[in-house]
């Protein structure tokens, strides 16, 4: 649709109130807000949801790998011929040989539930989350007496670097005396602190011989963690692991372990998306009253401007280039707020939390240390075009009726 000189001339002076015009005009103000929120709304909160995906993608995978490769009763006895196989097939990165257990931890005054996790400690050193995120201590003094331990075990239990723990296992050793459980003290060689609530606070890592031993599994290991290059297409690598390991194994990959986890984040993604939309919609239904309240207090014009050879065209320009302005500013001003806000959300959190003087994102609750946000082009362009579309489609039917006004009648009670 091309406006002329004239048609924009007379769209915009419309635009602007006049006194017997102003409640129009805030009609029309409430509908520029009402998208310029929605819109911005729509962009933080599909941007954190995107934010909070992949942090939890990334963290998950991160911690315990793409594929995971169990015996099917017991443990893995041929842990290495089992890895040397799975490391050649074309797409995996590294296969981590584990043995992982539930262990009571004390300390004088303290006593807590973990799960120790025993792996050799060059893939310790190779593993970005660990090795990237070591707050006190290094993983070079790791050694068959040492442990390594997130940040908020070590502040439950109120320990530090060079301290000792002391893990009991609820597997004993049977005596004459009935069964006792296996008790064994630590040293604690490094403090990690990924960012993760879950992971920070219940994990201890030991060297894979040193589990071997506490667990009573000599010379075996109770899984495999397995990395690949592509996590997002590994159905192929996953049935050729199935095919190396045979029938005494049992293989699981991320989609499979957390495929409840990242179903409810979908859902509440596309739920919110809906939920959300329904602002701009009522937005745009605000421009759909105010432009027929302005073309029913504009009728006098639109006849004096037919009697004077405006045709029907020009009209139903004029008024759709009205309306469809208030959209357009509103949608732009949306875009502009969601997309600076999104990028600076974590800053925006700092200062209300230093000025509400409350935690507004506890990383005991959401298990994450900051907010994340994530901002999409391919999603901001669709709610950018999904609002200029509604915005479009509410100034057709008051431009329509604009346009049919008969100039006889409406100069006729004049």
């Amino acid at each position: 649709m091309i406006f002329g000189t004239f048609e924009r001339m007379i769209a915009f002076r419309y635009l602007r109130a006049r006194r017997q015009e102003g409640f129009i005009s805030v009609i029309a103000g409430f509908s520029l807000l009402g998208i310029g929120l929605g819109v911005a709304t729509l962009i933080i909160v599909m941007s954190v949801m995107n934010g909070f995906r992949d942090e939890f993608l990334a963290k998950i995978l991160g911690e315990s790998g793409h594929i995971t490769v169990y015996a099917a009763s017991g443990s893995l006895g041929n842990y290495d011929d089992l890895t040397s196989k799975v490391a050649g097939i074309p797409g995996v990165v590294a296969v981590h040989p584990l043995v992982q257990g539930q262990v009571l931890l004390s300390t004088p005054g303290h006593a807590i539930g973990a799960l120790v996790r025993g792996e050799k400690i060059e893939d310790m050193r190779n593993q970005p989350l660990i090795a990237s995120h070591i707050e006190a201590g290094s993983l070079d003094a790791v050694d068959d007496d040492s442990v390594v331990i997130g940040y908020g075990l070590a502040w439950k239990m109120g320990v530090r670097l060079g301290d000792s723990l002391t893990l009991l296992s609820p597997d004993g050793n049977p005596t004459a005396f009935g069964t006792t459980p296996r008790v064994k003290t630590y040293k604690i060689a490094a403090i990690f602190n990924v960012g993760e609530s879950q992971y920070d606070s219940n994990i201890v890592m030991m060297s894979l011989p040193s589990a071997q031993l506490f667990f009573k599994v000599p010379g075996a290991a109770t899984e495999l963690e397995i990395f690949v290059k592509d996590p997002d297409h590994i159905g192929p690598i996953n049935q050729q692991i199935r095919q190396v390991g045979g029938p005494m194994t049992r293989v699981l990959d991320w989609t499979q372990q957390n495929v409840a986890y990242f179903n409810a984040i979908q859902t509440e993604r596309n739920v919110m998306f809906l939920i959300l939309t329904l602002i701009i919609v009522v937005a745009a239904f605000n421009i759909i009253s105010s432009m027929i309240m302005l073309v029913k207090d504009k009728t006098k014009d639109i006849a004096i401007l037919r009697t004077m050879g405006a045709t029907q065209g020009m009209i139903l320009r004029i008024f759709f280039l009205a309306g469809a302005s208030v959209g357009v500013m509103g949608t732009i001003l949306g875009f502009i707020l969601g997309v600076a806000f999104a990028d600076n959300i974590e800053a925006i959190r700092q200062l209300l939390q230093r000025f509400t003087g409350t935690n507004l994102f506890s990383n005991e609750i959401y298990f994450l240390s900051t907010l994340p946000a994530k901002v999409e082009p391919d999603e901001v362009a669709l709610v950018v075009g999904m609002a200029f579309a509604l915005s479009f489609l509410a100034t057709i039917y008051p431009s329509w009726r604009a346009a049919r006004l008969d100039p006889v009648e409406a100069l006729r009670y004049e």
